[in-house]
């Protein structure tokens, strides 16, 4: 079967319709108000990106949204005092910290003190070890997403041979661990490649399934026709 690239464009439309409704709903029958805090310590042009487009989501889909943007030279202590404080708020629902954090900072100390309650990335060892054993509370964002992406295209992923290019504790491992479970949109074979791989077209070559999350390891480029199943573009996804 000729393989083929499918795009997340109109999924997403799909998704955030979804979740507007849902949230209307939680306004509606239980006087709820979903909240979400992003902290961005210094001024990482992607991070400040990033964080604007979860503000603006956040925003259009009805949820409370408090941004906290801190200088770069922002102490450990003063970041763990907010974290501390944003744990403790009962309208805020979710903490996000925008990654990377400057190098003065522990960045381990700061995700292992967000409430895994509140931890909306699944960074907290508490979620990631729920998310291997198959009960999650949160599923990482993009994760999530990819596999949200495969089954909402029709992708069948029980039985599939997945190639994962990257082995990331973001995307590259919560991804594996998803799409192994023995549960509906799961139930794939997963194999990983990484620097040490000593030939990845040998795999990417047999995959049903290929998620690039390594671009700077292997990304999909003309040049790497050869290295994937023969390949088909679907005139719907762009």
């Amino acid at each position: 079967m000729p393989a083929e690239i499918i795009s997340g464009t109109e999924t997403a439309k799909q998704i955030r319709e979804e979740l507007k409704q849902e949230i209307a709903e939680l306004k509606e029958k239980h006087n709820l108000i979903p909240g979400l805090a992003t902290v961005l310590v210094g001024e990482d042009p992607a991070s400040q990106v990033y964080v604007g487009q979860k503000e603006k989501t956040s925003l259009a889909l009805g949820v409370y949204s408090e941004r906290h943007d801190l200088p770069a030279d922002t102490g450990e202590e003063e970041l763990l005092s907010l974290i501390d404080k944003l744990n403790k708020d009962p309208k805020i629902h979710g903490i996000l910290v925008q990654l990377p954090l400057p190098n003065h900072i522990n960045e381990t100390r700061i995700l292992y003190a967000i409430d895994p309650k509140k931890d909306v990335d699944g960074f907290h060892p508490v979620n990631v070890g729920k998310l291997m054993i198959g009960e999650p509370d949160y599923l990482p964002c993009t994760p999530h997403g990819i596999q949200q992406l495969l089954i909402r295209s029709g992708v069948k992923i029980e039985g599939a041979e997945v190639v994962i290019v990257g082995r990331s504790n973001i995307v590259g491992k919560p991804i594996a661990n998803m799409l192994l479970q023995k549960k509906e949109g799961a139930n794939a074979t997963v194999t990983i490649c990484h620097t040490r791989t000593k030939d990845i077209a040998f795999h990417t070559k047999r995959a049903d399934i290929l998620i690039g999350v390594a671009i700077a390891l292997w990304s999909f480029t003309p040049a790497h026709r050869h290295q994937v199943k023969p390949l088909t573009f679907n005139d719907n996804l762009v």
